[in-house]
């Protein structure tokens, strides 16, 4: 071949887009790149974990009884009306080791005992502490119930083993990873109704909620600590954090820009209502969560933080960061100390 020929060939070469080269990352490609950055998922059985109290006015429901609201719904879907938000026997596990933070969700979407091995979903958050590096898994969903009979008895799927998510060869008669977990393009996936992950976990890997709070000894925290998503599902996710000078929204946590600023923050101070709660959970203490160990009066809390929260509100409708007073900083990662105001 003439080099004029083998020039010609390189420069088609060089045209060619790069996503021609590239696919989309397969689940075990995914789970491999987290157990060399962060770690091991071990198998477990989410009937170990602990479970999540539901409550009506402070009252446990009855046997076989899923309300469609409660005083701490759960906020998996914080804008919509969704099966599970008050289901009993949900539970979370913490399968940390060292800096390895590992918490796994199992939820339950229709009654069921607590015993019963049948699971709706399964959602693991897998961060390093050290490196910041984060992994999300969720499994698929579960197949739908032949008859309307079958919704409380065998619905779901069994998840007394779920499998590590770089699994290749379970043990017989198990699922395996690639049957259990959806792929890292899926759960990356965004909707209006149903956020990706990293929109609602906008400031660091775990959220609290009062759902949540009532097992957070049993979930890893990390507030302050460096953070980054991995893989190439969720590569185009740049998260900001945001601040005003003087802000008590502050002290305790990071104050992410994407759904914090929509749902969230309103959620936490009493101007939104979430979709699951009742009565009890929609007036005051229940309908303000932060600061986590509000011992204030109602009038005591609004004097010490109404102000912080319209300022951080409106740095939420400041999207081309003019407003002199509102700081957008780039989460903390291995790779970023840039801000922005």
């Amino acid at each position: 071949m003439s080099v004029r020929a083998r020039l010609f060939a390189l420069c088609c070469l060089f045209a060619v887009p790069l996503a021609a080269f590239t696919h989309e990352q397969t689940l075990l490609e995914y789970a491999d790149q987290c157990v060399r950055e962060i770690g091991e998922i071990p198998p477990f059985n989410c009937n170990d974990g602990t479970d999540i109290p539901i409550t009506i006015d402070g009252k446990p429901p009855g046997p076989n009884e899923s309300p469609k609201r409660c005083d701490k719904p759960s906020l998996l879907h914080p804008r919509t009306e969704a099966d599970g938000q008050c289901t009993p026997f949900s539970k979370i596990l913490n399968l940390s080791r060292g800096n390895t933070q590992i918490s796994a969700y199992c939820r339950r979407d229709v009654p069921r005992g607590d015993n019963d091995p049948h699971y709706d979903l399964v959602v693991v958050v897998m961060h390093h502490s050290g490196n910041g590096k984060t992994c999300w898994f969720a499994s698929k969903p579960p197949p739908l119930p032949k008859s309307q009979a079958d919704v409380p008895a065998s619905s779901g799927f069994v998840a007394t083993r779920v499998p590590p998510p770089n699994e290749r060869r379970p043990p017989a008669g198990q699922l395996s990873a690639v049957e259990f977990w959806a792929t890292p393009a899926m759960v990356a996936s965004s909707t209006a109704d149903n956020p990706t992950c990293l929109k609602c976990h906008d400031a660091g890997p775990f959220i609290f909620s009062p759902y949540i709070g009532q097992v957070w000894d049993k979930v890893p925290t990390d507030p302050w600590g460096k953070y980054s998503s991995i893989g190439q599902a969720f590569s185009s996710y740049h998260l900001m954090t945001m601040s005003t000078p003087g802000n008590t929204c502050i002290g305790c946590h990071r104050i992410g820009s994407e759904q914090s600023c929509t749902v969230f923050l309103g959620l936490s101070v009493g101007k939104l209502k979430a979709p699951g709660n009742d009565r009890l959970a929609n007036n005051y203490p229940l309908n303000h969560w932060m600061p986590t160990d509000n011992a204030m009066s109602n009038e005591q809390w609004d004097k010490a933080n109404v102000a912080s929260v319209d300022a951080l509100l409106a740095c939420c409708k400041d999207p081309a960061h003019k407003d002199p007073n509102c700081t957008f900083t780039p989460v903390p990662s291995s790779t970023n100390t840039r801000s922005l105001r």
